[in-house]
């Protein structure tokens, strides 16, 4: 309450560090991270000048009031009206601008803002990209808006188009290639410079030399290239900015993760880097945003100007009325990670049952249940392991399988760490361009000599090659058929709805304990279903971020340890009341 609040500080003339007093202060409402990066320019003013750093409050000054009198928004009620920032605005815009090192150039190479959605970060990049091509003195400026596609990178470049258009200053000082939405060029003359949109699936790659790189929407990129590319351009500046903004993602193993991560560790000093700006918003932990309006501020810094708390309401509504918009709305605009865009099962309650510490002796002499998932020869293919306990719970664990040739495509195609994997163990690569199938019967060979297997439920695609193999390495472990779509195997009464189901209800009740592995966790994050119009429901390859063998392999396999043969019997399952927690 206002009353507990500490009082506020004296008034300042330096928008950037009022900002940062009154967040610290509770003036201010923000989430933890956006604390942190206001702690950090506090005790830079006091203890930066000992690593070199300077806070210049006329060149921050400099570059907000740029904003205000050189720059108009557009579109709705916000068009033809002066760009004013909004005191967030101001302090990323000042810090960037306003902090020095030692030789009089600007500290800050490379920001990440992470926002969310309808805050304005569009429109605070293409400003910042306008500023640094016409007043920041610097010849030949290249000024980008990158992204992985042409059309992404057009967004923001378009409301640069847009600034320049309702700037008389701007408009008689840039030249436009291209008309209307066809504009592909900014051109400043009096410099050598330029503005325009470069995407790495049509840039020839090699040529850019950026003064400022706009990167937007980091959490659709699959891969780093367009920052590397950025960043290997930069390296003939003396004071390039590489500026990064998106809304929060879905995807652990992500370069937007990575970057989110990264800035995280900056701002509260578990990593040191003086040339890495981080202004994250997130929510604080427990705090939940569709039951809790007073938390909405510090994932929309914006709210009540260019985002309005009806509009918040809506979505979350929506997000009520339709389960599968519920993720989308979480991360768009309450900045909370998901791990799929609709994701299976919640990332929390997935990595509750990892266990790090769960040997082969827990499967020894006891009857195991396999799964086999062999996907494309070229791709993933895992083998699970379960052993049904007295008590019902499942302990169990996945073999990974990837050829090793043509590797690093793999890794950038799926931007996995599978390197990383198969040198800690966590995945086999076999020799070769495919997955050799006799190295997953040798494997299964080898487990058979201390573990009682049972059989293996198997997806039926090229399981024909694999029975070849299985002949030829001598493997007599029984193969039972597990269809993956929503029709049962009446041999063996395994249908994927149910094990689905059977899995579900394990994780839910804490009962499933998984040996950890970052494989099997990246793919339970991908992991997405589909469901008929009966609800029953399938995992979904097409629809997934991600490779999923591992989750498809474990339901199996669970589905398989649990087969029975009278419906009620799954109804006594599934009905069971779930543990206390």
């Amino acid at each position: 309450m206002k009353a507990n609040r500490p009082p506020a500080k004296k008034a300042t003339s330096d928008p950037v560090t009022r900002y940062a007093s009154d967040v610290i202060a509770g003036i201010i409402i923000a989430g933890p991270h956006v604390r942190a990066a206001c702690a950090r320019h506090l005790d830079d003013l006091k203890f930066g000048p000992g690593r070199g750093l300077s806070w210049d409050l006329p060149a921050a000054m400099r570059a907000i009031s740029y904003f205000a009198d050189v720059l108009c928004l557009n579109g709705g009620d916000f068009e033809g009206k002066p760009f004013v920032l909004l005191p967030w605005q101001k302090f990323i815009v000042g810090s960037l601008f306003g902090w020095k090192r030692r030789d009089g150039s600007r500290r800050f190479r490379e920001a990440y803002v992470e926002a969310g959605k309808g805050c304005g970060k569009s429109p605070l990049a293409a400003g910042v990209g306008l500023y640094m091509l016409t007043a920041d003195g610097e010849m030949r400026p290249e000024i980008y808006a990158a992204a992985t596609r042409r059309d992404q990178a057009m967004i923001l470049f378009r409301d640069a188009v847009a600034m320049v258009d309702l700037s008389p200053e701007l408009s008689n000082r840039l030249v436009k290639s291209g008309r209307g939405e066809r504009c592909y060029n900014l051109a400043y003359y009096a410099k050598g410079g330029w503005f325009r949109p470069i995407a790495s699936d049509s840039s020839g790659q090699s040529g850019p030399r950026p003064h400022c790189a706009l990167i937007d929407e980091i959490h659709e990129h699959r891969d780093p290239t367009v920052i590397n590319i950025m960043r290997a351009g930069k390296k003939g500046r003396s004071q390039p900015l590489l500026f990064m903004i998106t809304n929060s993602g879905f995807d652990r193993t992500s370069i937007c993760w990575e970057q989110h991560q990264y800035g995280t560790n900056i701002v509260s000093r578990a990593i040191e880097d003086d040339a890495y700006f981080a202004y994250i918003c997130a929510l604080d932990e427990d705090e939940e945003p569709f039951e809790d309006e007073s938390c909405w501020i510090k994932v929309n810094p914006s709210l009540g100007k260019t985002i309005q708390k009806t509009y918040l309401r809506e979505q979350i509504h929506q997000a009520r009325g339709m389960p599968s918009q519920e993720s989308t709305v979480r991360r768009l605009n309450f900045c909370q990670w998901v791990d799929a865009e609709n994701p299976w099962i919640d990332g929390d309650l997935w990595r509750a049952c990892e266990v790090e510490d769960l040997p082969d002796e827990v499967f020894a002499g006891r009857t195991v249940y396999g799964g086999l998932d062999l996907s494309g020869v070229r791709d993933l293919s895992a083998l699970a392991y379960v052993v049904r306990q007295e008590d019902d719970s499942v302990d169990a664990f996945i073999d990974f399988f990837i050829p090793r040739d043509g590797l690093a495509d793999r890794i950038k195609r799926d931007n996995a760490p599978y390197e990383a994997w198969i040198n800690k163990g966590f995945v086999t690569a076999t020799p070769g361009k495919s997955v050799d199938y006799a190295f997953i019967v040798e494997a299964i060979v080898s487990r058979s000599m201390s573990f009682d297997m049972q059989g293996i439920a198997y997806d039926t695609y090229r399981i024909k090659d694999f029975i070849g193999d299985m002949d030829e390495g001598n493997c007599d472990v029984p193969l039972v058929a597990h269809p993956q779509g929503y029709a049962r195997a009446s041999e063996s009464n395994l249908w994927m709805p149910r094990s689905i189901e059977m899995l579900e209800k394990l994780v839910i009740d804490g009962k499933l304990r998984v040996r950890l592995n970052p494989c099997l966790r990246w793919n339970s994050g991908n992991a997405v279903l589909q469901a008929d119009a009966k609800n029953n429901r399938i995992f979904t390859k097409s629809r997934s971020t991600g490779r999923i063998d591992g989750i498809v392999a474990l339901a199996m396999a669970v589905g398989y340890a649990f087969r029975i043969d009278e419906e009620e019997d799954l109804d006594d399952f599934l009905n069971a009341p779930l543990m206390a927690s």
